[in-house]
């Protein structure tokens, strides 16, 4: 009876030091603060440090006599491109090895995006290609063909989108940047929260718009990374057609 319970704790206890040391292991994700930092300095010769605005008028709008609310808002329509998603493509342009940089870029977006990675291609002095579903405005499509992207047009559905970019990436060898759901595009994209808490240390909540998900992601794990009691909050336009909320409740 002795020998079988040393040998039941024996396994206990090495079944408590593996579960000790996968819980010290560090977690492999795909943004992290200290890798949304780092994102920082290497975007920092490219992208703008966006100002922070306020408006005395609607502080008044959304105060009342017991509470008087501040409200601070990052202009990202000052950075380059016209919108955040500069932060994302230049930093996942950047991150390219020179191997993987010479063969170019290749995304799939009819928005900010595709823009963003035309021009942060060129940054760089390297090839995008750029497919863009029918239907996209012409604005974007002069967009992007002034920063240089090699526009390819497909019919408007996501598998139309993918099988547009990998046909594309199969005959280039162009590395896939999605513009959400990819680390470096998220690391990019919460430089903002990470450079919104150094210019004002003290907020409260930060509300960030959503739609794919990557500008949250990546400011939520700055936020919360540098200060935990900061609460973040998402916010969408109510009754948008196809939106996160209606993805949710489908």
């Amino acid at each position: 009876a002795r020998t079988h319970l040393e040998a039941f704790f024996a396994r206990e206890v090495t079944s408590a030091r593996r579960t000790v040391a996968e819980m010290a292991a560090p977690p492999q994700y795909a943004a992290s603060l200290a890798l949304i930092r780092e994102a920082q300095v290497r975007i920092a010769p490219f992208a703008k440090v966006t100002p922070v605005h306020t408006c005395a008028t609607l502080n008044a709008l959304v105060s009342d006599d017991d509470v008087d609310v501040e409200l601070y808002f990052k202009c990202e329509t000052f950075q380059k491109g016209g919108a955040f998603k500069f932060r994302g493509a230049v930093n996942a342009v950047m991150c390219l090895t020179e191997t993987e940089a010479s063969k170019g870029v290749v995304t799939h977006s009819s928005g900010n995006h595709a823009g963003a990675l035309a021009l942060a291609a060129g940054v760089r002095g390297i090839p995008s290609y750029i497919v863009v579903p029918e239907g996209c405005p012409q604005c974007k499509l002069d967009a992007i063909a002034t920063y240089g992207g090699v526009i390819t047009r497909c019919r408007p559905t996501v598998s139309d989108r993918e099988a547009a970019a990998a046909k594309i990436q199969s005959e280039t060898g162009a590395t896939l940047i999605p513009p959400y759901n990819f680390g470096p595009v998220i690391c990019g994209q919460g430089t903002i929260g990470a450079e919104f808490l150094d210019q004002v240390p003290d907020l409260n909540v930060v509300v960030v718009p959503i739609s794919g998900g990557g500008m949250i992601s990546g400011i939520a794990t700055a936020v919360k990374g540098i200060n935990p009691r900061c609460a973040v909050v998402a916010a969408e336009p109510v009754g948008a057609a196809g939106d996160a909320g209606d993805t949710a409740a489908s």
